[in-house]
């Protein structure tokens, strides 16, 4: 009977423990971990950039190690392109007598003519450079030595007739790039100038070579059109049509030994839907 009671006691116990045991064995034990501290953060001086490297400036382009203002370059082309201009300034002045007395005077609006035209062959066979002193008149011999005064500034200066033209109705004179900075048309495009001729190439009453010049025209078929009316009209002349360096079209009328009296009653007969009708000298 005693033995019975202390069976039945120890499996009271057993059954009372298990449940703690059980719990202890399943419960997971944390890793310990060492987390040493973090680094310490050197503040770190900043490094000249190296002469291997090229740099680069806000333009995009490689910049020198020491700094330069970017208005150098500019400035150094200008520098030159003054220098070239004044060397053919000196080369160009016509020089005359002192106290030359001009033999005609006009005034008139005068403009100026560069870039579509240099390096391309002028009324006289040469080749136009913008940056030389030179004119361009419609009816003043080629040759001729004028000198042109801006009526507003008085700034003057002497050039060489070598073209013909202003083409545009209103105008007198076209200037070269040089000459147009020299008188203070350059920047506004046109001004009113006193044209004084000091030597003329040729008799500027008598004689001469005429023909007439009308245009522009914007379209070639527009000027052939006209060719065609003026050839019917004129049987003697020589009327053809040619295209200018900036595009337009414009149409030549030859008469009959390039007389002045013929060309200019050519000039004021003839009508022209596009355009004017200009007195041309062609020496």
């Amino acid at each position: 009977m005693r033995a019975s009671v202390n069976r039945l006691l120890s499996i009271l116990v057993v059954c009372c423990l298990l449940p703690l045991l059980l719990t202890g064995c399943g419960e997971k034990k944390r890793a310990h971990v060492d987390v040493p501290p973090p680094p310490l953060i050197e503040p770190q001086t900043p490094q000249a950039p190296s002469n291997d490297t090229p740099r680069h400036d806000v333009h995009g382009n490689p910049a020198s190690t020491e700094a330069q203002p970017e208005t150098a370059q500019s400035a150094n082309e200008e520098d030159t392109d003054q220098e070239s201009t004044t060397e053919n300034e000196d080369k160009d002045v016509p020089s005359l007598p002192a106290g030359t007395k001009p033999i005609l005077v006009e005034t008139g609006l005068a403009s100026w003519y560069g870039a579509p035209y240099h390096n391309r062959r002028g009324s006289n066979g040469e080749i136009y450079n913008m940056n030389a002193m030179t004119a361009a008149h419609r009816t003043l011999p080629l040759g001729s030595i004028i000198r042109v005064t801006n009526v507003k500034t008085g700034h003057s200066a002497t050039v060489r007739v070598t073209d013909r033209g202003p083409f545009i109705k209103g105008r007198i004179l076209d200037l070269s790039l040089a000459a147009a900075k020299k008188v203070d048309v350059w920047q506004p495009g046109t001004s009113t100038v006193r044209v004084e001729v000091l030597q003329a190439a040729r008799s500027l009453d008598q004689g001469g070579r005429w023909a007439v010049q009308i245009g522009a025209f914007h379209e070639e078929g527009s000027a052939n059109e006209l060719v065609s009316q003026l050839s019917r009209r004129y049987h003697s002349a020589k009327v053809l049509s040619f295209s200018s360096p900036v595009g337009d079209w414009w149409i030549s009328v030859r008469v009959k030994n390039d007389d002045r009296k013929r060309a200019e009653e050519v000039a004021h007969d003839s009508q022209t839907p596009q355009g004017s009708i200009f007195l041309v000298r062609l020496d």
